[in-house]
């Protein structure tokens, strides 16, 4: 059962909120800033609530880039060229401890994303009359979709897989009240199991409550919406291991059998025919069902073109999935490379703007969708449509490669060429780390001159993040 513990209400807006508040793109309502507000004044005005919903969003990207760039680094397809624990050297050595950097920055960050939510839900909830009731159910949902991602991005780095025991393990504590007291932060963790029910609980909700699209392509990639609420579900049941609760959430958005696939109600989600699109001349494409915008007055605090591109904090691996026949030469994906001829590494260029780095960050595009899709389809049995699925995400890149027979010839070949096929779509944007857990698979050991990273099997320590020192000390049920 989820522990969670209670307060009579919120007093203050935490700072980090209301900076946020009055701090967010375009879209936000242009409003003067306020040093503080209590709990009751910043649900008010229409205007103050729209700040706050778009705050939530402002803390969930604060710790954005620091946790795609380590749930990556942690698999092979990455070479470090540093030894900076700042920089992620911890995260790719598997070599972390309950005091490393990235292990209490991401996740301090997330539940300080979370506590954000939890004063929106619990401000909407007791407000009448501010806002309309659609517009109150829709910020909810978002207040909610975020505060599930913020969930699962946890539980699939701090907790045991969910596939390894159904979810019996220890998992986090679930904070659905928020933090207004030192006496608040004591909470026992609840099962991996009971995280995940809160996380789709959460996803139930939003699907329900947000709307079918907005009135812009850039409200469409960077608000969640009802297909955003459905495609992070097909994340979260693969993850889980969950396959046919996969197949009938993909079915609501890719409802087709055969190729081209697309979303046919809410928005028009749908793969572009260039992959270089996303990345580079539009971010607001149909393809993008959720990314966390960037702009000069707000730019990212962990800019991956930083550790990628430009700093060169990290180079692709030649021994990695680069160098597998699977991605090709022909492969319009090799263009999110860029060969330094001076040292003869590769880095990838999905971020490739200079400093100050604005790139938008992808968080889901529609190819993760067909991608989940087709694994789960091949775990159920359905290969032909699983292989449609697979080679609709490929062949865009690379329309005249053909899969050697081996490839697609069982269903457990197949999953396998689903997994490369990720490797390469996906490189750089966060999803190594849980592939690898989610299919009980080792860490696998790599090496960079000098520098070493063991292989950390299944049932080793450091398998999983550590809870970080600061969560330790401030929270006593532990």
């Amino acid at each position: 059962m989820i522990k969670q513990f209670n307060i009579h209400r919120v007093k203050w807006i935490p700072a980090v909120l209301l900076l946020a508040l009055f701090s967010c793109n375009k879209d936000a309502l242009d409003t003067a800033s306020e040093s503080q507000l209590s709990s009751a004044d910043a649900f008010k005005t229409p205007a103050r609530i729209a700040g706050l919903i778009n705050g939530v969003y402002k803390t969930y990207k604060l710790g954005a880039g620091r946790l795609l760039l380590n749930t990556d680094i942690r698999g092979e397809d990455f070479i470090n060229q540093t030894n900076n624990a700042f920089t992620g050297f911890d995260g790719w050595a598997n070599n972390y401890s309950n005091s490393s950097a990235d292990v209490a920055s991401i996740w301090e960050s997330a539940y300080s994303s979370i506590n954000s939510s939890n004063i929106v839900i619990e401000g909407l909830e007791v407000s009448n009359g501010v806002i309309a009731e659609d517009l109150k159910k829709n910020y909810l949902g978002e207040a909610r979709f975020l505060r599930a991602f913020n969930y699962f991005n946890l539980v699939t780095l701090y907790a045991r897989p969910y596939t390894e025991d159904n979810g019996a393990s220890k998992g986090l504590p679930v904070r659905l009240k928020s933090d207004a007291s030192v006496e608040g932060k004591n909470l026992a963790r609840s099962t991996v199991a009971d995280v995940y029910k809160q996380i789709i609980e959460d996803l139930d909700f939003a699907e329900q409550n947000l709307p079918l699209n907005y009135s812009t392509k850039e409200l469409n990639t960077t608000r969640a919406h009802r297909n955003t609420a459905i495609a992070l579900k097909t994340r979260v049941y693969l993850s889980m291991g969950q396959y046919a609760k996969v197949i009938t959430e993909a079915k609501k958005i890719v409802p087709q059998t055969a190729a081209p696939f697309s979303a046919t109600s809410g928005v028009a989600n749908a793969l572009q025919p260039d992959v270089l699109t996303p990345f580079s001349a539009d971010y607001t494409t149909t393809e993008s069902v959720f990314s966390l915008p960037v702009t000069v007055a707000d730019p990212p605090s962990n800019p991956l073109g930083a550790s990628y591109n430009v700093n060169a904090d990290f180079s692709v691996s030649a021994v990695g999935i680069l160098g597998n026949a699977q991605w090709a030469a022909t492969d319009n994906r090799r263009k999110l490379l860029r060969l330094n001829t001076t040292n003869g590494f590769y880095y990838l260029t999905k971020y490739a703007k200079p400093s100050p780095y604005l790139d938008y960050v992808p968080v889901i595009r529609y190819a993760e969708v067909l991608l989940n899709y087709a694994e789960a389809a091949a775990h159920e049995g359905a290969t032909a449509l699983s292989e449609a699925l697979l080679k609709a995400v490929h062949l865009r890149s690379d329309a005249a490669y053909v899969f050697p027979a081996p490839a697609t010839a069982t269903a457990q070949a197949l999953i396998e060429t689903i997994w490369r096929e990720r490797r390469i779509e996906f490189l750089g944007e966060g999803f190594r780390s849980n592939d690898l857990l989610r299919n009980l698979l080792p860490l696998p050991a790599k090496s960079s001159g000098s520098f070493q990273a063991r292989q950390v099997n299944p049932a080793d320590n450091g398998y999983v993040f550590p809870l970080p020192n600061s969560e330790i000390i401030a929270n006593k049920l532990l």
